[in-house]
């Protein structure tokens, strides 16, 4: 028979004395990890850092904890670190070689460790109002979906063939030397880190739809050696396009013997309007604003041409500017 899958969100059952992965009770309070690998905070000497959550409360990011059961530590949680840790150190030409899952899984352990902690900050601060907790029933079924792939780390679930809940973007990127890049959008469920000589974007609930979306901008780059302000504008393009996608992607989930697959609904359904909404280029405009704020740009230089936004990806002709041609700081 086939283990059971956890469902802390179903009835906020994210509760710190249950272990996140698996729901079974804590023996310790001491039973924790942090949310941002300890390998990855000391190595860019985060731990003492402010990180902002929602509420505007402030913590630093070793305050970020997830509980975790030492059982599950052992045989799930710290051996994906390891991996991870040992390809990221390594650089570009060994993130390329991992398992796109893992990468998937370990990007969706940290994503899912911020929306806990939000979580937690957004029901004591109802609380302490006096009102009820509430959230958004489609947001929180995407966070539902999302923690049931992660836990691909522990139960033996299989995907319907040639399926991923994903899609994920890697590039070789010129960083600056010891910079770490980051930054996520919960309510979209998408990630992207800059650090060494890579970058990486994934959005982790849309199926594949938004890489399909972007497939002919990413195979014109993805072979490049990007600028980190090209990085920065393609994942402003992926970000936006996350905000556009407007289905909620579902799954049928069957137990078989031991197993448990997933298969995708049809994200279509029964709507006739197209999967993303219209594109504005002045809210992509903000978006990459937001996204260059280490270089400057401001949003009316960004669309002072509104047909024609400023792109350091490509020429007027639709051309790829080499990294080395732009003249730009890291």
């Amino acid at each position: 028979m086939a283990e059971q899958i956890y469902y802390p969100f179903q009835s906020f059952k994210a509760s710190k004395k249950l272990c996140f992965l698996t729901g079974k009770p804590l023996n310790s309070s001491e039973e924790q990890i942090t949310v941002f690998p300890q390998w990855l905070m000391s190595r860019y000497k985060l731990e003492d850092q402010p990180f902002k959550l929602l509420d505007e409360s402030i913590l630093t990011y070793k305050d970020l904890k997830l509980p975790c059961s030492a059982e599950a530590n052992e045989l799930y949680v710290e051996p994906l670190e390891r991996e991870i840790e040992a390809a990221f150190t390594k650089g570009y030409d060994a993130v390329k070689e991992l398992d796109e899952l893992r990468i998937f899984q370990w990007a969706a352990k940290w994503l899912h460790g911020i929306i806990f902690n939000e979580l937690q900050a957004a029901m004591r601060q109802q609380n302490a109002e006096g009102e009820e907790f509430s959230v958004s029933q489609s947001i929180l079924q995407r966070f539902t979906n999302l923690h049931v792939m992660l836990q691909t780390l522990n139960l033996s679930i299989k995907f319907e063939e040639d399926f991923k809940p994903y899609s994920l973007f890697l590039f070789k990127v010129d960083n600056a030397e010891n910079e770490f890049a980051y930054r996520d959008e919960v309510s979209t469920v998408t990630f992207s880190l800059r650090i060494n000589d890579f970058g990486l974007i994934i959005n982790l609930q849309d199926n594949g739809t938004i890489g399909r979306y972007n497939q002919a901008i990413y195979d014109k780059i993805k072979d490049q050696t990007l600028h980190p302000i090209q990085f920065e504008e393609f994942s402003a393009r992926v970000f936006y396009s996350a905000y556009l996608f407007n289905r909620l992607p579902n799954y049928d989930i069957m137990p078989v013997g031991d197993e448990i697959y997933i298969e995708p609904q049809q994200l279509r359904g029964t709507s006739p309007k197209p999967m993303f909404d219209e594109w504005q280029v002045k809210t992509y405009g903000q978006v990459l604003e937001n996204f260059w704020e280490k270089w400057g740009y401001l949003l009316l230089e960004i669309i002072k041409d509104p047909d024609n936004p400023v792109s350091h990806l490509f020429d007027a002709e639709g051309n790829f500017k080499p990294a080395d041609s732009l003249g730009l700081e890291k």
